[in-house]
C-alpha cells in the first residue's frame, strides 16, 4: 500500500499537467464532430496526445479505419521502445498480465519518473504512478468536450483550427533551439505540400500522406544528423 501511495504522489504532477492538455483535446475533438463520450473513451483507451490528435484529424476527413490505425501505430511507435527499456527497470517477479497493464499506461512522463527510481519498480508503485495521469487525461477530455458542447456552433467550428495552432506552439520553441528539429520540420512541410499539390501525388489520401511524410522526414534527418551515443552520457 505504501508503494501505491508513493506512486500516486509521484504521478500527481503528471495528472495535473495532463488535465490541461486533454481539456484542449476534448474541445478540439468535439469541434471535429466527435461526441463528448466518444472523445472521452478515445482518451481512456489510448492515453497518447500526438496519436489522438492525428486520429481525430483523420476522422474529420473520414479516412479509412486502416489509415487511422496505421498512422497511430507509427506516431506512437516510440512507446514500444520505451516499454522495452522500462521492462529492464521492473520487478523481475512481475507477472505478464501486470507488465501488460504497465505497458498500456506507459507515457513519456511516466517512463521518465519510473526510470529515475533507484530500485526496480514494483507493480503497486507503477499502478499508483499511472492512476492519476490516466484520471487526469480522461477527466480533462470529458471536461473539455462538455465545455465545448455548451458553446454556440460558430465558436465550436472556430476551435477546429485550434489543433494547428497547438502544434505550431509546440514545435516552434524547440525548432528555435535545435537546428535538426527545424530541418525536420522544413522537410515535413515540403513533403506535405508536395502530397497536397503535385498532380501525381495528391491522389494519396491524407492518412497515407501523413505516414509517408513521417517516415521520409525521419529517415532523412536520421541519415544526415545521426545521434552519437555519447551525447546522452
Amino acid at each position: 500500500m505504501e508503494r501505491f501511495k508513493k506512486g500516486l504522489k509521484d504521478g500527481l504532477p503528471i495528472g495535473l499537467g495532463y488535465l490541461s492538455v486533454s481539456f484542449t483535446f476534448g474541445m478540439i475533438a468535439t469541434a471535429q464532430g466527435l461526441s463528448t463520450l466518444q472523445a472521452t473513451l478515445l482518451s481512456l483507451a489510448n492515453l497518447t496526445s500526438a496519436g489522438q490528435f492525428a486520429a481525430i484529424q483523420l476522422m474529420a476527413v473520414q479516412a479509412p479505419i486502416f489509415e487511422v490505425f496505421l498512422t497511430t501505430i507509427i506516431i506512437n511507435f516510440r512507446y514500444v521502445l520505451m516499454s522495452i527499456s522500462l521492462s529492464q527497470k521492473l520487478d523481475p517477479h512481475m507477472k505478464l498480465r501486470e507488465k501488460c497493464i504497465v505497458a498500456f499506461g506507459n507515457t513519456d512522463e511516466i517512463y521518465a519518473v519510473a526510470q529515475s527510481q533507484p530500485e526496480p519498480n514494483k507493480v503497486q508503485y507503477m499502478l499508483g504512478l499511472m492512476t492519476t495521469p490516466i484520471i487526469g487525461w480522461t477527466l480533462g477530455t470529458f471536461l473539455g468536450g462538455t465545455f465545448n458542447s455548451l458553446l454556440p456552433p460558430s465558436l465550436q467550428s472556430a476551435f477546429s483550427i485550434a489543433l494547428y495552432g497547438m502544434f505550431i506552439a509546440i514545435i516552434l520553441p524547440v525548432a528555435k533551439k535545435v537546428k535538426t528539429v527545424a530541418f525536420t520540420i522544413c522537410i515535413s512541410i515540403v513533403l506535405s505540400s508536395l502530397f497536397a499539390w503535385v498532380p501525381f501525388l495528391n491522389f494519396i489520401s491524407d492518412g497515407f500522406s501523413i505516414i509517408l511524410c513521417t517516415l521520409i522526414a525521419s529517415a532523412i534527418s536520421a541519415t544526415l544528423f545521426p545521434v552519437e551515443v555519447n551525447e546522452y552520457e
